[in-house]
């Protein structure tokens, strides 16, 4: 079997609109219905939401490629390039949360600035922060194949085989170059968003142009045709959706390899952007949600209550795993041990915490909905 890059049509990509067709109206409807939401909020709401979706957007990311990243490093680090205050700055101990941090901001504040080199130099150096084994800013330069596998030593399975190195940098000036003239208002716009970011995704995981991090600079790359294609940085975490089901992302893109018309290809990624879109609009709702909430309990909450809460809502919609337990809110309010039993029984009797199991194995679930 040939891939793409092999074949005598590379890069001119054939497809036919189908589902990315179908899905455009509703996904440009609850854009701008989600944006006029994301407007109606407060500054500091709209904060924790870009926050939240940055947050969600790097660890996820990372965790497709098997890296597993701190959610308070993260944050801490996103806070700090914000310029975002902390009462109580965290030290930032991985040196790769700082770098995806960096990137996930650059990608959203320079989304309508035309592709470059540079800027995919500057991107990998910066995924790369705190990696010593990875020549980071340049194109790979290795004359071994630069293979995708999978599968323990001697029983390796080969998915993608990409261009040599040496043919890198060409390949890389015309991605470039179909990516700036495709853009809106361009000589070769591609009027539909989910079709010009799925085709982005593919025609760079198909150069894999990098030694390492071409996959979340691929996902990075998606997101800013989208962002250009709206005409604003949407709120939206496509590794998140990818991330749940990432072996139908490689089944997807490695199909998307075998040929140059892909037409399936486009109906894949089309779903997952819409889905990823939904699950932006939950976290908003869950924004929401917590505004409510603290405004309804705010007057009967103790501070130790409420820097307990605010820990459990800092994980998302996903929720606190396990639950709060009296020794975690002693951990995390310095609390004693009769003072959390009287701190949880308190907001059980609220309405604000509903226990699950009992004696000694009791949790305890936030309830935020409500009237």
């Amino acid at each position: 079997m040939s891939y793409n890059w092999e074949q005598s049509d590379w890069p001119n990509f054939t497809y036919k609109e189908g589902k990315s067709g179908k899905i455009l109206p509703d996904f440009l409807m609850k854009s701008g219905q989600l944006s006029g939401v994301l407007t109606g909020l407060s500054e500091g709401n709209q904060t924790e939401l870009l926050l939240e979706m940055m947050v969600v957007e790097a660890i996820k990311t990372s965790e497709i490629e098997g890296e597993i990243l701190s959610r308070l490093d993260v944050m801490s680090s996103i806070k700090k390039n914000l310029g975002i205050h902390e009462e109580q700055p965290l030290l930032v101990k991985d040196q790769r949360a700082k770098g995806i941090a960096k990137l996930m901001i650059k990608v959203r504040s320079e989304f309508s600035l035309p592709l470059t080199e540079k800027m995919l130099f500057d991107w990998h150096e910066l995924l790369m922060e705190g990696n010593r084994y990875v020549s980071a800013g340049q194109w790979r330069a290795d004359t071994a194949p630069m293979q995708v596998v999978s599968g323990s030593i001697g029983k390796e399975i080969i998915h993608f085989e990409a261009p040599p190195s040496a043919v890198v940098p060409v390949e890389m000036g015309s991605f470039i170059s179909w990516f700036n003239k495709t853009a809106p208002g361009n000589t070769k716009e591609i009027l539909n968003p989910l079709i010009r970011s799925a085709i982005t995704h593919l025609y760079f995981e198909s150069v894999h142009p990098f030694e390492d991090g071409n996959g979340r600079i691929g996902r990075a790359l998606a997101e800013k045709a989208l962002h250009q294609g709206l005409g604003h940085a949407t709120l939206i975490s496509l590794s998140s959706t990818i991330e749940g089901k990432k072996n139908e992302y490689y089944h997807a893109l490695k199909s998307g390899q075998s040929s140059n018309e892909i037409s399936d290809w486009l109906d894949y990624f089309a779903d997952t952007v819409y889905h990823a879109l939904l699950s932006a609009e939950q976290l908003i709702n869950f924004t929401l949600q917590k505004v409510k909430f603290f405004d309804r309990f705010k007057d009967v909450l103790n501070e130790r209550q409420t820097k307990a809460i605010n820990r459990m809502l800092a994980e998302g919609p996903a929720g606190f795993e396990g639950g709060m337990t009296a020794k975690k809110y002693m951990a995390i309010t310095k609390a004693s041990k009769a003072t959390a039993t009287r701190d949880l029984q308190g907001l059980s009797e609220l309405g604000v915490f509903l226990p699950k199991g009992g004696g000694r194995s009791v949790s305890y679930e936030l309830v935020i909905s409500g009237k």
